[in-house]
């Protein structure tokens, strides 16, 4: 069984790869992520992930970061309170079309790791693109690995990001106060 496993990081993909291998799958993991900001940052997660692709010989499609920025970028321009779902959808559908066009019938991301991601969004976002694309969605509760997965990283020296990667996202972690009225 092929599954491609939508990547946010690699520190989140830890536990995902090891539950899903234990089921029997053939995984290759997918960088979509044109959410992330500012590109330092989204290079730092990058190298990272490539990182622990070569530590434990991995297999990764690395998709393109500029055009598909600007695309994110206008999807939730003036929706911040709704970023999150938007930003679940882009990811995940992309996820879905590139599993369809390499013939694999299975797809599901690493944002199930977080207990900071709005997981029962994600599980209906990802059941309805199943349905579009008539693939499978393997919706799996990973926040069960979520202390494991980081402990791990830690040991491998991964870069550990300290907000989820959207611009909004970096806002509230470093201001005191936002207001998206």
């Amino acid at each position: 069984m092929n599954i491609l496993l939508h990547t946010c990081c690699s520190n989140c993909a830890i536990y995902p790869l090891e539950a899903l291998k234990d089921k029997g799958f053939d995984i290759t993991l997918y960088w979509y992520n044109p959410n992330i900001h500012p590109y330092t940052e989204y290079k730092l997660r990058l190298d990272s992930l490539k990182k622990l692709q070569q530590l434990w010989k991995l297999k990764v499609i690395y998709d393109e970061y500029y055009r598909e920025f600007y695309k994110f970028i206008q999807s939730v321009a003036g929706k911040e309170k709704e970023r999150c779902p938007i930003c679940y959808r882009l990811r995940l559908e992309n996820t879905a079309k590139r599993a369809k066009d390499l013939g694999i019938s299975y797809f599901t991301t690493t944002l199930l790791v977080s207990p900071y991601q709005n997981f029962d969004n994600i599980i209906k976002i990802g059941n309805e693109l199943a349905g579009k694309y008539n693939i499978k969605f393997v919706e799996e509760d990973f926040r069960k690995g979520f202390n494991k997965t980081m402990t791990i990283g830690k040991a491998l020296e991964l870069y550990k990001q300290r907000y989820c990667g959207c611009i909004y996202s970096e806002a509230e972690r470093y201001l005191k106060e936002i207001n998206y009225e």
